[in-house]
């Protein structure tokens, strides 16, 4: 009823408009031009109303009325509208509360891990003068390694996390001097922008270059690769979906190289020895390109490249799975050797040897006792045999426990 009331005053207004322009174009004793005799020119200007002072008169309130109808309807058009969709936003709204609850969740976890590796590599890197001018000028790369497989409830663990890490690019941090023995890192900022405050003791300040002691933001740029290693991928990868992971590697590979781009540009060719060679870390972003587009089944080489491709560009790692004991414990174990071979001349005669020592003994395990009580991974020999070779761990290390 409201809107035919609206609609019907705005008919009203027109129809009162066309009726006083006829009176005052009768009132002028001007006829009317017909089809017959609209082209011509000379006709046309002959009975073109004149505009005078009675016209405006008589025209104007009666337009203004009109003005105010049609404003009326555009008042009403809006307010239909926004109940129509905020009946619809009711419906949705509890989904998007939790959607939001749960990106808080996982944006707090990532961000905490984040904290925690930068400020290592901070600490551990402060006599490199190479690494401090990078930080300050380009960035500091951070790469996420990922075993989870696109199968079952893991799928939504990998989105969750995919999220969460691109997230963190919204991220950046602020080095001042600490005024009191309270070091913790502080945090500022919104959901679109935070600001992580790291204090230094004053000694270990003054190491600084002067653009970070000045308060110069410091940006991350979070990269996540991930390849599922156990039988949920191999189930996924003959009877399912392996998409997402492949978007993933294929997006987050873009990003990587931005970054490369990003150093190539700003950074001096002689800042960081290793960097000379430029050529190497080209050709391992190469390789690491024509493996994510070879979409070979397990292909635990494009780990490996990313990591090694991180570790050139001093970037900080993080590796994970689902419970981050079983089968993180073999991918950190086999990065640890990997170092130990190609970096501090460990012998390939030796190479497993040293990995199922890791496997065995130390911090893996003693992981897996402090989270399940009992020294043992998490695998049965079933599911290692779907395992690549080197994520397999030494016998009488493994069997059935609960995770």
């Amino acid at each position: 009823e409201e809107w035919d009331r609206v609609w019907t005053n705005v008919g009203k207004s027109l129809n009162c408009i066309i009726a006083m322009v006829d009176r005052l174009l009768e009132k002028e004793n001007i006829p009317s031009v017909t089809k017959e005799n609209e082209s011509d020119p000379s006709l046309a200007e002959r009975v073109a109303p004149p505009i005078n002072g009675d016209w405006y008169e008589q025209l104007y309130p009666l337009t203004v009325t009109l003005k105010d109808c049609i404003g009326e309807v555009v008042t009403r058009a809006r307010q239909s509208m926004s109940f129509v969709l905020l009946q619809e936003l009711a419906c949705s709204l509890p989904q998007c509360l939790m959607l939001t609850l749960r990106r808080d969740i996982v944006f707090s976890q990532a961000l905490a891990g984040l904290v925690c590796g930068f400020i290592i590599k901070l600490h551990s890197s402060l006599h490199d003068q190479g690494f401090l001018q990078q930080l300050h000028t380009v960035g500091l790369i951070v790469q996420y390694e990922g075993l989870l497989s696109t199968y079952s409830e893991e799928i939504g663990m990998l989105e969750d996390m995919a999220v969460g890490i691109s997230d963190l690019q919204k991220v950046t941090f602020k080095i001042t001097e600490a005024k009191s023995d309270d070091l913790l890192p502080v945090i500022t900022g919104r959901r679109g922008h935070y600001v992580v405050e790291i204090r230094f003791p004053g000694k270990m300040f003054e190491l600084l270059p002067q653009e970070i002691k000045e308060g110069k933001p410091l940006h991350v740029y979070p990269v996540l690769f991930n390849i599922g290693i156990n039988e949920q991928q191999t189930l996924a990868e003959r009877f399912g979906d392996t998409s997402l992971q492949e978007s993933i590697n294929q997006e987050n590979l873009e990003l990587l190289k931005e970054y490369y781009k990003l150093f190539m540009e700003k950074m001096p060719p002689d800042c960081l020895p290793h960097f000379q060679e430029q050529n190497d870390l080209k050709g391992l972003l190469e390789n690491l390109h024509q493996n994510i587009q070879a979409k070979k089944r397990k292909n635990v080489e494009i780990m490996w490249l990313a990591a090694m491709i991180c570790r050139k560009l001093n970037g900080i790692r993080f590796t994970c799975c689902k419970s981050a004991k079983d089968r993180t414990s073999m991918s950190v174990t086999l990065e640890q050797c990997s170092i130990l071979r190609d970096e501090h001349q460990l012998h390939k005669d030796f190479f497993i040897r040293a990995l199922d020592c890791m496997r065995r003994e130390g911090c893996r395990i003693e992981n897996v006792l402090k989270n399940v009580k009992c020294r043992k991974y998490a695998f049965n020999m079933i599911q290692l045999m779907a395992f690549p070779k080197y994520y397999r761990p030494p016998e009488g290390t493994y069997g059935k426990v609960d995770t």
